[in-house]
């Protein structure tokens, strides 16, 4: 761990400096460190002490950060909860993860009536709930670490601890500090941030922008003309998205795509789903050479990047480990050279745990200490990693391994395809058959679009028969819900 000036630190120096924009309203650092002072204040007094866990339940809201910072400052866990959980998922996670204090935001409050936390306090009210208490850091503040769930997407949400509460105020880790020169953070960062806070990348990329002193311009909800106009307005030089959000900004007019300044801009990073290569090409087109890309997880056990020059040199890898390293490994556990395809692997990174789960944490490591997120992937022969698909996601037809990515890659690549999914449904004679679900912008027939596939794969790999949905269930992440496309096939059976 390693001593950083810290949002503190930036207050003290320049107390009015912006350091978040939320929907047009400017918070200082003046403001961020008296309102996450006074918060920690709060929840000490309110019983809380290093080691305990607050929840928040809100989407982005004005006083988000000051939330965040606040339990950061009283060395808690913070666990936020999507606002797209139903009620079973959010008290499934409220029961789970022992957060004595609750944060929750109005809309919310259906889904988190009967939950255990002892404290509910309401966001929206975080100025007044805290402007009593004093203005001086606690004698005990601490580090406060994330104690986050994944999306879901494979099953129940599942809780990670990787880091642990309670290290000296300012102290960060190599992960943060190799995050930081890799994307070159500094004072002058203007980050937009263009997905919900309570997902890991965001949060993380908000709290390392503040930690150096630069300022975030939040989204309450992504939209792809408003994200134009902020890079323009705010003069953005930073940014993070997902591929569906690409998609959704290349289908905007011509026009309406040329109406915007995006000079400043220089660093566009995406992540937390594959995305089609074609997608990334036409970004690097529209944009020039500052898309970058990394590949990760909640659990924090590894990393890899690519910047734009390698990406056009090895098109659609997601790069070379900047943390830890990777393997592949066969599913007799031997790991396979370059070019073959099996589960990624990394070794030499952060260890986690899933919480309350000692069986499913076992299940992500090997006897040599390596751990997986149950990605598939291979190597080539410059090591460079290159994603085909989750393990669980894979289709077994007449005995074949089919990868769903590839053929959504070309689904999506249909001018009328807005969205795609791609899975296994029984088949008596093959054991399973491609089904695809599309969301379309335009009438299409499943015909064409089967005839579409057809004409770029292998017809082993192409979908049989084709489901249309006004919109796919995705979360806003950009991580796709299959489990539910593929109950009303499969029932209970898989």
């Amino acid at each position: 761990m390693t001593p950083w000036p810290g949002p503190l630190h930036w207050a003290e120096q320049d107390p009015d400096r912006p350091a978040w924009i939320f929907d047009g309203r400017t918070f200082s650092y003046g403001q961020l460190a008296e309102l996450a002072i006074r918060g920690a204040r709060l929840l000490r007094r309110l019983g809380l002490r290093t080691g305990d866990g607050i929840a928040v339940l809100s989407p982005n809201h004005p006083f988000s950060p000051a939330v965040h910072w606040a339990a950061q400052l009283a060395g808690l866990y913070y666990t936020p909860l999507s606002v797209q959980f139903q009620r079973a998922e959010v008290q499934h996670i409220l029961g789970d993860c022992d957060a004595d204090a609750l944060v929750l935001h109005g809309s919310q409050r259906d889904k988190a009536d009967g939950a255990p936390q002892r404290i509910v306090l309401d966001i929206d009210a975080w100025p007044e709930l805290v402007a009593g208490e004093p203005a001086t850091l606690p004698e005990d503040a601490a580090e406060g670490a994330e104690m986050l769930y994944s999306s879901g997407t494979t099953g129940r949400p599942k809780g990670v601890r990787a880091a642990r509460p309670g290290a000296p105020l300012n102290t960060v880790s190599a992960l943060f500090q190799r995050r930081v020169a890799l994307h070159d953070i500094g004072r002058d960062t203007v980050y937009l941030s263009t997905a919900p806070l309570y997902h890991s990348a965001p949060l993380r990329y908000v709290n390392m922008v503040q930690r150096c002193g630069g300022t975030c311009v939040i989204m309450p909800r992504f939209d792809a003309e408003a994200s134009l106009a902020l890079i323009e307005r705010h003069r953005i030089t930073h940014s993070q998205w997902v591929p569906t959000m690409f998609v959704r900004l290349l289908r905007l007019p011509e026009q309406t795509r040329r109406r915007y300044d995006l000079a400043s801009h220089r660093l566009a990073v995406h992540a937390a789903a594959p995305c089609p290569p074609d997608i990334k090409r036409a970004m690097l087109d529209w944009w020039g050479p500052i898309v970058h890309e990394y590949y990760s997880g909640t659990e924090g056990n590894g990393q890899t990047a690519i910047g734009p020059d390698d990406w056009l040199a090895h098109p659609g890898s997601v790069g070379r480990p900047v943390i830890g390293d990777v393997h592949i490994v066969g599913d007799d556990g031997r790991e396979l050279p370059a070019g073959e395809t099996g589960r990624v692997f990394f070794s030499g990174g952060p260890r986690f745990e899933y919480y309350k789960d000692p069986e499913k944490t076992a299940g992500a490591y090997d006897q040599r200490g390596w751990s997986t997120l149950g990605d598939v992937g291979y190597k080539d022969a410059d090591g460079f990693l290159y994603l085909t698909d989750r393990a669980s996601h894979m289709i077994i037809s007449g005995g074949v391994n089919i990868y769903p990515r590839e053929v959504e890659d070309v689904l999506i690549g249909h001018p009328a395809v807005r969205d795609a999914a791609v899975f296994g449904i029984p088949d008596a004679e093959f054991g399973e058959q491609v089904k695809a679900a599309v969301e379309v912008s335009e009438p299409v027939t499943a015909d064409a679009l089967i005839a579409w596939c057809r004409a770029r794969l292998a017809h082993l790999k192409c979908p049989r028969s084709i489901d249309f949905h006004d919109a796919l269930p995705r979360h806003q992440t950009g991580k796709l819900y299959k489990e539910e496309l593929k109950r009303p096939y499969w029932g209970d059976a898989r």
